[in-house]
This record gives structure tokens, C-alpha cells and sequence, in this order.
């Protein structure tokens, strides 16, 4: 069976490689000149990479490792020690750690939790054991119905004070969704904390050794290709042309330079774009539909994602780091992190600023500048004195929209992979699974959506399921 797919991302290209595993044979459509989507990275002039987000890998990403162990390339990710580490704004260069033993789950995060004073008292300890408790034993269905509260709320209703907030989690909430903890759903928080809970090595923290775009999605598109599918750059989508029952007749690829528009048929269609791209492409007569109205429910969330170059080594820290910083989400030192970037005398930091939305309209030098300036707080010893720490170049990256933005109440309009239209199928972390948009969640997407093709298929078929529904294994502890 021929599928076309538009949109190389993680979704799209997950849901193309099991498509070929299962036989049949996808065409990957994609209208940059780029693979990976919200992974994409491009080397500058100096032949050095900038990304469009901060690509953290956890232990708890069963779907991802599994993909990468298909691959054969589970070796590409370079696991950290594990802990998490935050900054302590109130004491400017230091460092708080909640370091995770090497102890069967839950145990071990509990562990990390209970040694941790500077965050934390044990008030606010037991209070939030106590709140967690419901979520542990009663599982994702307690999950899902804190969809109504904001995470903060949930805090609250578990008798948890605004330090908490303040201190630990919206750290931990703009490192997830890009937005604060009163903005977030509490589904989304609750969910990982529970993968953190109970997998011994769900909250471990592994980089990539080198860009996504050469290290993680070529190597997808390579196994595409062997198996006799295609994946092509600069084919935007743009039009989905219909039957007169309502299906699928071929989507229209708008030439690129010049060229003339050309049709693509298939068997099926899958879109594996972002849930906005998504909404705008569809045909109106499926606008009516109660399925994809609920598509409104869903926007992206604005992210911005700096590298900034310095002529000096900032920090040795290998490892990702919460700023804890109004401005700023996560960011780490890839000199130190990933093997391809690496550096022994010099600095390349790599940033989330976050929430994004009122600095997505600015300029890049406005973006720097007020980034260098909350370095200036986490750095004192590098950036105060008569020879403070000096910028080389920066790369900005802005994403209007990125992953759908996890207020509360959005689990209700996340869509199956399966449409009402029998030939037309949708991938994207925003579909309905368990994780929230994330890397894990585009590949588990990619992953269904190919899963609900074969299902479509004669029964005479269903053998070629086999390698789809096998249960994904992790294997983050000798990584």
C-alpha cells in the first residue's frame, strides 16, 4: 500500500518507518529543505550547528528508545549522571541537586526528594507525597481528570504553598510546555512525575552526540529508503483535493523555484505537521465536522531557542540545567554535553527562553541582550570584574508554534490518529496518547498512526502488525 505523508518530523517519519517495516510504502512530503520539524538543525557558515529547540532524551521515553534500538544507533545517546540540577537565584553561581540513587522505583526519586533541602522543607515534602499518593495508585485516570486544574491549582488544592510553585516546578513547567505552572494542565505534570515515579531511570537525561537532523532523523530516512519508500525535501502541501464521497482523491505539492504544482496519489494520507498547519490545510467541507472542530481547541505555544558562543569556558557541567530564571527555561552547555559541539576551552550555550509569547515580535539583538543579561545573574564570576566572559556569535531560532499549548482542558480536543475519512489519518504529539508534545510523544504519534493504517486494512493483513504492537523495552541503565 502507498501512503503519502506530509511532514518529515518526528511524527511523520516514525509513522513511515513503521510503515515500512509493516511492507508497504510511505512518501514523506516535506516543505522545508530540512528534516525533523520542531528537531530541525542547520550549520552555520562556520560549520557549526544551531537547533530549534534544546533536545533533552529521557529514560521514560520507552517509544523513542525503542526506534533508536531498531535503528541501531541507541549508542548516538550519551546518558548523564542521574540528577537534576537547578540554579539557586538567591545565591547566584550555586547549584541545588536532587540526585537519584541507583534503587528500584519509586524509591529512588523519593530519595533524591527527601535529601534535597535547599528547595524544599519537609512540610512541603510530605504534603506533596501526600498529594502525589492518588496519582501513584489510582494511575493516568486520576491524571487525566486533573485535566480541569491548572497545575497550580492542583498545588493548592493539595495544601502545597506558592513557594513550591515559585521554586521547583515552574522550572520544571517551562522545561515541559514552554508556559508557567498557573497556564499548564496538571494532566501534563502529574503524567511525568508518574513516568519519573515508576521507571527506575525514567527522569536519567541523555543527549544526542551530535544534531538531530544528521544524528536521529537521517538515519530514520535511511531505513525508509532501503525499504523502498521515499522521503522528500521542499514538497510543501497545498491542497487536499477530495472525492465526492468526502475521501481523500490526492494532495496537490506546490512547486519550489518555479517548478509546476504536482499530484500526489496514494492509498492513504496522513498529515504530520503541527496541529496549526494542520487546521489551515484541511478541505472545508471537513470543517464542519464535529472531529476536526475540535482541532480549534489546539494552538501552538511560541518558543524561542538561543546558542550563544563565548571565549571562555562558562561552567564544566555536563548535564541539562533549570535557570529558574523568569526568562529563561532550561539550557545546558553542549561544549560539555554532546560530543559532536565539543569544546575544551570555550562555551556554547544553548537555550530555552520561555514563556516565549511576548518576545517572539522582538528582534534578535533585543533576545540576546536580555538573555546575556540573566546569564550575568547565573555567571557573577565570569561576567563581573575588569575582563568579564566575551560573546562570539549567537544563532536565534523562533518557532511561532510549536507544540500545542497545555492549558487545561485541552485533553478533550486532542484527536485520535484515526479521522472519520477512511483514507485520511493525522500524526503529531498533539494526538491523543499519553505523553504530552514532546519528542516521545511525536514518535509514539507516528507509531499509532501507522498502527491505525494496517488495522484498516483486510484481515488477510494483520500479520504485518506484529512489528508494531510488540511492547517497547528501555534500556536507559546501561546507555
Amino acid at each position: 500500500m502507498r501512503v503519502a505523508i506530509a511532514g518529515a518530523g518526528l511524527a511523520g517519519l516514525s509513522c513511515a518507518k513503521y510503515l515500512t517495516d509493516a511492507g508497504h510504502t510511505p512518501i514523506v512530503l516535506e516543505s522545508r529543505d530540512v528534516l525533523g520539524g520542531l528537531v530541525a538543525a542547520w550549520k552555520d557558515s562556520d560549520g557549526d550547528w544551531y537547533e530549534t529547540g534544546l533536545h533533552a532524551f529521557f529514560g521514560a521515553y520507552p517509544n523513542m528508545l525503542q526506534l533508536l534500538k531498531e535503528l541501531g544507533i541507541e549508542d548516538r545517546l550519551q546518558w548523564k549522571e542521574h540528577t537534576l540540577i537547578f540554579n539557586q537565584p538567591d545565591k547566584p553561581g550555586t547549584y541545588s541537586r536532587f540526585d537519584v540513587p541507583d534503587i528500584p522505583s519509586p524509591f529512588n526519586v523519593i530519595a533524591s526528594i527527601l535529601r534535597n533541602n535547599d528547595m524544599l522543607t519537609w512540610g512541603q515534602k510530605l504534603r506533596f507525597a501526600v498529594g502525589l499518593t492518588p496519582a501513584v495508585v489510582r494511575g493516568q485516570k486520576y491524571v487525566e481528570e486533573m485535566d480541569k486544574y491548572s497545575f497550580k491549582e492542583w498545588l493548592e488544592r493539595q495544601g502545597i504553598d506558592e513557594r513550591v510553585s515559585t521554586d521547583v516546578f515552574i522550572a520544571a513547567s517551562k522545561a515541559l510546555t514552554f508556559i508557567n505552572p498557573e497556564e499548564v494542565s496538571a494532566t501534563i505534570l502529574l503524567t511525568a512525575l508518574n513516568r519519573f515515579l515508576q521507571e527506575r531511570y525514567g527522569s536519567k537525561i541523555a543527549f544526542l552526540d551530535g544534531s538531530p537532523t544528521e544524528r536521529l532523523c537521517a538515519p530514520i530516512v535511511d531505513h525508509i529508503t532501503a525499504g523502498g519508500g521515499e522521503v522528500r525535501l521542499n514538497a510543501p502541501l497545498k491542497e487536499i483535493v477530495l472525492n465526492e464521497d468526502g475521501s481523500v482523491k490526492h494532495f496537490v505539492i506546490r512547486g519550489i523555484n518555479g517548478a509546476a504544482d504536482y499530484i500526489e496519489t496514494a492509498d492513504c494520507y496522513v498529515v504530520a505537521t503541527s496541529v496549526d498547519v494542520a487546521k489551515v490545510i484541511l478541505p472545508k467541507p471537513w470543517q464542519q465536522m464535529e472531529y476536526f472542530q475540535k482541532l480549534e481547541g489546539l494552538e501552538g505555544v511560541p518558543v524561542i531557542n538561543l546558542h550563544l558562543w563565548f571565549d571562555r569556558k562558562l561552567t564544566d557541567i555536563d548535564q541539562l540545567l533549570f535557570s529558574r530564571s523568569p526568562l529563561l527555561s532550561v539550557y545546558a552547555d553542549m561544549s560539555n554535553t554532546c560530543r559532536e559541539y565539543a569544546n575544551p576551552d570555550r562555551s556554547m550555550l544553548e537555550l530555552v527562553l520561555a514563556p516565549a509569547k511576548d518576545w517572539i515580535s522582538k528582534s534578535d539583538e533585543e533576545i540576546v541582550a536580555a538573555t546575556i543579561a540573566e546569564l550575568e545573574k547565573l555567571f557573577p564570576d565570569d561576567f563581573g570584574g575588569e575582563n568579564p566572559a566575551k560573546l562570539l556569535k549567537s544563532h536565534v531560532v523562533k518557532t511561532p508554534r510549536s507544540v500545542y499549548k497545555a492549558t487545561p482542558g485541552r485533553q478533550q480536543y486532542r484527536p485520535s490518529q484515526k479521522t472519520p475519512i477512511a483514507n485520511f489519518f493525522l500524526a503529531g504529539s498533539y494526538t491523543m496518547q499519553r505523553y504530552l508534545g514532546s519528542m516521545e510523544g511525536a514518535v509514539l504519534s507516528g507509531k499509532l498512526t501507522a498502527q491505525a493504517i494496517c488495522e484498516s486494512l483486510p484481515v488477510a493483513n494483520a500479520s504485518n502488525l506484529q512489528t508494531l504492537t510488540r511492547p517497547p523495552a528501555t534500556n536507559a541503565a546501561t546507555a
